[in-house]
């Protein structure tokens, strides 16, 4: 018999969406504490452009791949299992997140394997699409807050507020309490304070300025989700905490705000607290379109316009 192969899309070179190409690879086999996933749905994240682009390949060993596979996020139904993985069962519907940087292969592909740690179930309710959407955006705001410490009451500028980190980050800090200033364009500022927003700052006025008129002393946190950089930091009170999801970040810290970097990380207590929000209505994931696998280069040509309010998926 043949070697058994599937269908993933993968860079041979870097560059433009262009670059994405669609081709047959050998179907990947679970090692020990290992899950491979039969994909239905797979979010698009920004860090697949910014790879796409060649960031990183050289740093993270890419640059002897003979070809190199994209994609984080996905949900399916668990295919196979290896080794030493309790609690999982073939047939479990699942969420994932694939967290290497560049790999040989990625989650744009028929199936995927991952990590047993990498997994959690599929919310209650939740389609494969929307649930696609979850892992990578909802574990760093989650993750985020955490580095942020803020207590009930405190403030809180999300930047991006309308996108999808944003806009997760603008609901949990809501349900906890703090009182959130989302930072988007003019034309988003019903959406953004539909997510639980209690003021706002329209992403073409001066930020620090714009968000000293809502809280005159600074906030007390940042959560720069559209990556702004430095003028997201002025926004914060003497001694805050701005956090940035760059890798690297390019922001300085200043009047004593401390500056940290969040970078998220599949994590059993975390997963579970974002899959019981979502189950609870506390979290909304929002789906802008989907697109065939074999049309990534179209999703990515859309990705790389921005503005997007919800996450772009493929579908295998």
């Amino acid at each position: 018999m043949g070697e058994k192969t599937m269908r993933a899309v993968v860079l041979r070179s870097y560059g433009g969406p262009e670059a994405l190409e669609a081709a047959d690879v050998a179907l990947p086999e679970a090692g020990d504490g290992q899950v491979r996933v039969r994909i239905e749905a797979i979010g698009v994240h920004v860090v697949d452009a910014v790879i796409r682009r060649g960031f990183m390949a050289e740093r993270e060993g890419g640059a002897g791949l003979e070809y190199a596979g994209l994609g984080h996020d996905a949900a399916g139904t668990v295919d196979a299992i290896g080794a030493g993985v309790p609690g999982l069962a073939v047939g479990d519907r699942v969420i994932g997140l694939h967290s290497a940087l560049v790999k040989p292969l990625g989650t744009y592909a028929e199936y995927a394997v991952f990590d047993a740690v990498e997994l959690a179930p599929v919310p209650k309710g939740l389609d494969a699409v929307t649930a696609a959407t979850l892992p990578s955006n909802g574990l760093t705001a989650l993750q985020a807050l955490r580095l942020l410490d803020l207590g009930e009451g405190a403030t809180l500028l999300v930047t991006g507020a309308a996108g999808s980190l944003g806009g997760f980050a603008v609901q949990l800090a809501a349900a906890r309490g703090i009182e959130v200033i989302g930072l988007a364009s003019a034309a988003d500022e019903a959406a953004v304070r539909a997510l639980g927003a209690r003021g706002f700052v329209a992403r073409d006025t001066g930020i620090a300025s714009g968000v000293r008129e809502v809280a005159p002393s600074g906030v007390d946190g940042v959560l720069d989700a559209a990556m702004v950089g430095q003028e997201a930091v002025a926004a914060a009170a003497d001694g805050g905490v701005y956090v940035q999801v760059t890798l690297p970040g390019e922001a300085r810290p200043e009047r004593g705000v401390r500056v940290v970097n969040v970078w998220c990380e599949a994590d059993p207590g975390d997963y579970a607290e974002l899959v019981s929000m979502v189950e609870r209505g506390v979290l909304t994931p929002r789906v802008l379109a989907t697109y065939p696998l074999a049309e990534a280069a179209a999703a990515h040509e859309r990705l790389d316009r921005g503005g997007l309010r919800g996450r772009l998926v493929l579908l295998p």
